[in-house]
């Protein structure tokens, strides 16, 4: 908003016709605004050249999907064509009827808009929207093209269910990205802010659009979060801890204790290595790393090495070995126990599984018990990543790591985004680059922008061994001399899933549990999603879970037959892992004669650059 030293004359009154009344000079201060935009051109320009574009077929899917999807539609039409010209003939007649309405509403001579049946939106609050004709127009009619692009879909027959998965995703993304509110010319917020800042939001909109170019290489990423409002280490990821153990895939902190006496057998966090680990240390409020400090437990939590091209041949068995072993061998050697519990997050879930098995092939008994945080182990469904799992996109995939070494963070974090493409692209894009809003200073979004490139070989072990053929549930995964099964995880199990995920589904989480030899099984079903159902402290008092002892059950009957419980998980699980973790013992500081402290928690590994 454009700030005036008249004393707020602009709003209001006493001052008579001063300089910011005058409307030559709100024109020339808008002209001058505007003439901005020249520099800032010539710096997207520059931006833009240092773009090192993915290989094409990541962009969008094989053209067959719409040519099948098209042929499908006319197949209908040939074999059905009442359903198909209904469905046409609803459309002619509504959008005829539409501005017709538009039109006598019009020819009223007053400004007011016809009757509006459609569905409430996030995206069309302003108020605007409802009372100008000439948005309200666009409005309806918008909502009326988009309904018959979804009957046009559902009237494609003769598509098998991933075919039309797909087509309906693709054909989605194409509406949401047509939508009004996301060009100027149409979206009342943007051209009242425009007006209302002199174009002073506009060229602050062209500058964050500049800036976030210049910050991704050439690549156009939305910034979620103000990231100068944030610095891992001090306000995010400052739990007070030591690396205690670092080698070329980990670093391994150990936490400084809170309680004068702690647990003997010591708790390893496994995160996944696809975003950061202080996801479970944002804040002291809502820090998991803390709370467990704070239940009497020797905390670990590993931090693993951000790639680059040297990486390329690093595969999952590199993460076992010299990641998961390695740590498990070290807070053994430290604390001088026979084993550790342990946790893994996602794809650090996934890993500890096949992990478990190969220590179960080699009689290694180094692990207690293990929790699993929102992991896949089974991924019979795909669920909402089936579009880009198909192979033009994962050929797409190995392409790219084939030229590059490495799956780079930026492509992986776009997928990820357009899962929620309204809420983690459109809007955040409009507050930023329309309205010139800086961003929200929000841990969760800042610590999501923060992501890590991935090795090539293991990339794709990950795409085509398990997303694709699910080698680990069927028969079996072919790591380090052995064929790892998920029937092979035979200790105590503790799986905690989140119900509206949509990153690991807790449907699939729990079959890839039901799957699991062990006879010691506990599955929980957090409300909220992917994090907020994880990161949920007692405190907040915000989200309850689910829970049920029956594992014979179907997922849908499993949740029917749960038990609902308010609150937070946490303390649910800390009872659990705290009956699992031995006697009490004085507290142990960080490190030891022959692991001593590197570098204070959160390490280096964690707040180092991208690499290219």
């Amino acid at each position: 908003m454009a700030t005036h030293d008249n004393g707020g004359a602009k709003n209001g009154s006493d001052h008579g016709d001063t300089v910011a009344d005058d409307p030559h000079a709100a024109l020339e201060r808008l002209n001058a605004n505007l003439a901005k935009v020249d520099d800032l051109t010539q710096r997207l320009t520059a931006a833009l050249q240092k773009r090192s574009p993915v290989n094409a077929a990541l962009n969008a899917p094989d053209p067959e999907v719409f040519t099948k999807g098209a042929a499908a539609w006319w197949q209908e039409v040939m074999h059905n064509p009442a359903r198909v010209f209904e469905h046409q003939a609803e459309f002619w007649s509504k959008s005829v009827q539409h501005f017709l309405e538009a039109q006598q509403a019009l020819a009223k001579g007053r400004l007011e808009t016809p009757e509006d049946k459609t569905p409430s939106d996030a995206r069309f609050s302003n108020p605007l929207w409802q009372s100008h004709p000439w948005f309200n127009f666009i409005k309806q009619q918008y909502m009326l093209n988009a309904q018959a692009i979804r009957n046009a879909v559902e009237d494609a027959e003769g598509l098998d269910d991933t075919e039309k998965t797909r087509l309906r995703y693709f054909s989605q993304q194409i509406v949401d990205m047509m939508a009004p509110t996301n060009f100027l010319a149409t979206n009342p917020d943007a051209l009242e802010r425009a007006v209302e800042t002199e174009g002073e939001s506009l060229v602050k909109g062209l500058e964050n659009l500049v800036a976030d170019i210049e910050a991704n290489n050439g690549e156009l990423m939305v910034r979620l979060a103000d990231t100068d409002a944030f610095k891992v280490g001090e306000n995010v990821g400052a739990s007070e801890g030591q690396v205690v153990f670092r080698n070329h895939m980990i670093e391994l902190i150990q936490y400084a204790p809170r309680t004068e006496e702690v647990h003997a057998i010591p708790l390893v966090i496994f995160p996944p290595w696809i975003n950061k680990f202080y996801i479970l240390d944002l804040k002291e409020q809502n820090s998991f790393i803390k709370w467990v400090t704070e239940q009497g437990i020797t905390l670990f939590v590993v931090s693993w090495v951000n790639p680059d091209r040297s990486y390329a041949d690093t595969g999952i068995e590199d993460y076992i070995e010299d990641g998961y072993l390695k740590a498990i061998e070290t807070a053994k050697e430290i604390t001088g126990q026979k084993k550790v519990n342990a946790i893994g997050y996602c794809i650090g879930g996934t890993t500890l599984a096949m992990t478990l098995s190969l220590m179960k092939k080699r009689k290694d008994k180094s692990v207690n018990t293990a929790t699993f945080f929102t992991a896949l182990t089974d991924f019979a469904d795909q669920g909402d990543f089936t579009p880009f799992l198909q192979d033009d996109f994962i050929d797409g995939i190995e392409a790219e790591v084939a030229q590059t070494g490495i799956l780079r963070s930026h492509i992986m974090a776009r997928t990820f985004s357009f899962l929620r493409s309204n809420d983690l692209i459109y809007r955040p894009a409009i507050r930023s680059y329309m309205m010139g809003e800086t961003p929200p200073a929000f841990d969760l979004l800042f610590w999501n922008g923060d992501g890590t490139n991935l090795p090539a070989k293991m990339s794709m072990q990950y795409l085509r061994q398990l997303c694709q053929r699910n080698e680990f549930v069927t028969d079996g995964i072919d790591l380090l001399g052995e064929t790892l099964h998920v029937k092979d995880v035979t200790l105590p199990v503790y799986a905690v899933t989140c119900e509206t995920d949509h990153i690991a589904a807790w449907k699939a989480s729990y079959r890839g549990v039901q799957k699991m030899g062990s006879k010691d099984r506990t599955f929980i079903v957090s409300q909220s999603g992917h994090i907020a159902g994880i990161v949920n402290p007692p405190s907040k008092k915000k989200y309850g879970h689910y829970t049920n002892e029956d594992f014979t059950l179907p997922p849908e009957e499993w949740m029917a037959q749960a038990e609902f419980h308010e609150g937070s998980w946490w303390p649910r699980w800390g009872d659990w892992i705290k009956a699992q973790s031995g006697k009490m013992v004085p507290a142990r500081e960080p490190g030891d004669s022959t692991h001593p402290a590197l570098c204070p928690a959160p390490g280096t590994y964690v707040a180092a650059p991208l690499p290219a």
